[in-house]
């Protein structure tokens, strides 16, 4: 293998690797905002929850059965 050879396949390789990184890095950073909204979301129940909770009174009554019933 001559040194161009090598120096055209070591400039391939760090060309993959900088896609695969810049790749990476995107879904990286969409798992950390889905992972913010998700905690968002578990926040939002669990407030929810401890207010049910302390006041039953707000629970919604379960609907009546289907007249088939």
């Amino acid at each position: 293998m001559t040194d161009a050879e090598r120096l055209e396949r070591l400039e391939t390789t760090v060309a993959y690797q900088d896609q695969a990184i810049e790749d990476l890095s995107r879904t990286v950073t969409a798992q950390w905002a889905e992972i913010a909204e998700l905690k968002r979301l578990i926040g939002n129940l669990g407030e929810r929850l401890r207010d049910i909770a302390d006041n039953p009174a707000l629970v919604e009554p379960p609907e009546p059965p289907p007249p088939h019933y």
